[in-house]
């Protein structure tokens, strides 16, 4: 919440940072910005800076905005935390008896993830223009380009079979030119009708359980199955269902080893690999999986138990697998089981689980 105070007309916001204290601490906000609750932020704590949220606490009216310390930057780019996700903070942060800004750490991971992805370096052929001397090397990589779209140099020395001299060359003599390209393309959108399969009458009575779960707010079912029983074929109806109505959907997954199975089985359903989240995938990863998640780009996780505290958008499924598994609860920092909390966040959000 924010307060205007009309004695010093200046703007002042309660903002929850990632520190093991009890709240959130109260900052002015600088001239010719707007936040509001959720808008991420990077404000001065002692002698450094870090990032935070302005949250939903309102700030003493009493306090006399020139003794506060301003905000340092708003980071505009970045979409605000949604309600449900701060109303979760709070709710883990009550039940675990742990800091909100400590549950606050695990949804602002990265503050890299809060910038565009910055351009990469590309060439592209000028149209008519053609090398002095045409070599066999400098051929490949023109034939390369014949489509027109731009290349990273290395992308485009692998392709053509040759060496970055040859490349630097063809600039050089203006027959390429430098262009900056997105770093990244939009994750693909997985396809609904891809590899749709015939399911059994128990999995589709499980199915269209959980189908008709998605009109009956936060609702919590229980898949009972054994091995090869066909639950993950029931999982991925509802995936689709969620997709159909413009949602995202995050799977919860309890060891990072049954992840690539169930990736490939994702890609024969729905044509696209879901987006990974756990600790064996890069940092650049990471930050693009986070920035995508927020932005609603990134419309399937597949993921462990810290997944659970993205920024989704639109999050609208959760699936926990095996969730009897020990390997959902966490007992470092603030400890809580991640199937408990995803039945939580269904039920804050009205969503099924």
């Amino acid at each position: 919440m924010l307060f205007d105070d009309p004695d010093h007309q200046e703007t002042i916001a309660s903002v929850l940072v990632p520190v093991a204290v009890a709240g959130a601490y109260t900052y002015k906000v600088p001239p010719g910005k707007t936040v509001v609750p959720g808008t991420i932020v990077k404000v001065p704590l002692g002698p450094r800076e870090v990032i935070g949220a302005v949250w939903d606490i309102e700030p003493d009216a009493a306090i006399n905005p020139k003794k506060l310390k301003t905000i340092s930057r708003v980071y505009d780019t970045t979409p605000p935390l949604d309600d449900d996700l701060r109303r979760f903070v709070d709710w883990v942060a009550g039940w675990t008896l742990g800091a909100p800004g400590m549950v606050l750490r695990m949804v602002l991971r990265s503050e890299e993830a809060l910038e565009p992805e910055a351009p990469v370096q590309g060439v592209r052929r000028k149209e008519g223009a053609e090398p002095e001397r045409m070599t066999p090397a400098r051929g490949r990589v023109l034939a390369t380009m014949e489509d027109g779209f731009a290349w990273t140099k290395s992308g485009l020395a692998h392709a053509a079979g040759v060496s970055a001299s040859v490349i630097d060359g063809l600039l050089k003599q203006d027959v390429l030119e430098a262009v900056l390209m997105p770093a990244a393309s939009p994750p693909p959108v997985p396809q609904l009708d891809f590899a749709q399969k015939q399911l059994t009458p128990a999995q589709q009575a499980a199915a269209d359980g959980l189908i008709g779960s998605f009109d009956k707010g936060g609702s919590v079912a229980l898949i009972d199955g054994v091995t090869g029983s066909g639950k993950t074929e029931v999982y991925f109806e509802a995936i689709a269902e969620a997709l159909r109505r413009g949602r995202q959907a995050l799977v919860l997954l309890p060891e990072i080893a049954l992840t690539e199975q169930f990736l490939r089985r994702f890609e024969q359903r729905f044509g696209v690999y879901p987006a990974e989240w756990h600790s064996q995938i890069t940092a650049k990863n990471r930050v693009r999986v986070w920035r995508g998640v927020a932005s609603g780009d990134v419309r399937v996780v597949i993921g462990a138990r810290s997944s659970l505290f993205l920024p989704f958008r639109e999050l609208g499924l959760i699936i926990v697998d095996e969730e009897h598994d020990a390997a959902f609860k966490q007992d470092d920092r603030v400890p809580y089981s991640a199937r408990d909390m995803a039945v939580v966040r269904g039920h804050l959000s009205g969503f099924p689980v």
